[in-house]
């Protein structure tokens, strides 16, 4: 619970600078009065600031892009909602107090030191884990050799990792649509411009920056939701495998004991 309420202060406060920067870059942009009209004259400082009272903040930048343009904004804010909600979910979900909790390894090791394989299932069952899960395959083996064995807790651990990865995969997904959607908004900003310009209004210097940069910030928007998303996904990946690792290892330690275990073939009656 602490880390999933590090993580809603980590994205709550990356909003609330995100948001200021963008306003203080779009004040600094539209403050500038070097623009210079197709004519060769230089803009007039209140029509400059003109321009920045109508498209120079954040909130205008994605209310002033046309149905399009907020559509994209919209979508890049739910794809970095769904980015962060899925990292959260996966870091709850590989934890090793989920994935192999200590009190199932006490359980099954004390049974085992005993050679009470069917009570090392009972506590493999009365846990339900991806831990229990390695081991019941092992355990369900037990009659058919070593080798058998090592097959299955192989098998039972692919199939663990495979699920670990589905969950995880959905941040590479939001990762991989950020770029997108963001290079889509400016491509339309760019459609928008470029149609100003058909029009006849290349002299009206501040309306064309405003829309580039318009069709900029969706760009930058889409880069700011996939850098952490992309770094999140193979921190979490990396740590999903280690563990993983660990739970095969430590369930063969378990049945390193039963390498030389032979079983008599049940008599008929």
């Amino acid at each position: 619970m602490k880390f999933k309420k590090t993580l809603l202060i980590a994205a709550i406060l990356a909003g609330a600078c995100t948001v200021p920067l963008a306003n203080a870059y779009a004040d600094d942009a539209g403050a500038s009065s070097g623009l210079v009209a197709a004519d060769g004259s230089k803009v007039d400082s209140n029509a400059a600031k003109d321009a920045k009272k109508k498209g120079g903040g954040f909130y205008d930048i994605v209310f002033g892009s046309g149905v399009v343009g907020m559509l994209l904004w919209f979508a890049l804010f739910g794809d970095g909602i769904l980015a962060i909600w899925f990292c959260i979910d996966s870091s709850i979900l590989i934890k090793p107090e989920k994935l192999m909790p200590q009190k199932l390894i006490d359980q099954v090791q004390s049974a085992m030191s005993q050679g009470d394989i069917v009570a090392a299932m009972e506590a493999c069952q009365n846990t339900p884990c991806a831990m229990s899960n390695i081991l019941l395959a092992a355990f369900s083996h037990v009659e058919e050799g070593f080798d058998v064995i090592q097959e299955a807790v192989t098998a039972a651990s692919d199939f663990e990792q495979e699920k670990l990865m589905q969950s995880l995969t959905w941040i590479s997904v939001c990762s991989n649509l950020g770029p997108s959607l963001g290079l889509l908004g400016t491509v339309q900003g760019m459609i928008l411009t470029f149609q100003a310009l058909a029009a006849g209004n290349a002299g009206d210097a501040a309306a064309l920056a405003s829309s580039i940069g318009q069709a900029l910030w969706t760009t930058a928007g889409g880069l700011i939701v996939s850098i952490p998303s992309i770094t999140a996904f193979y921190s979490l990946r990396n740590n999903a495998n280690r563990r993983i690792l660990r739970m095969t290892a430590v369930t063969m330690e378990f049945l390193n004991s039963l390498r030389n275990v032979e079983v008599a073939p049940e008599e008929a009656v």
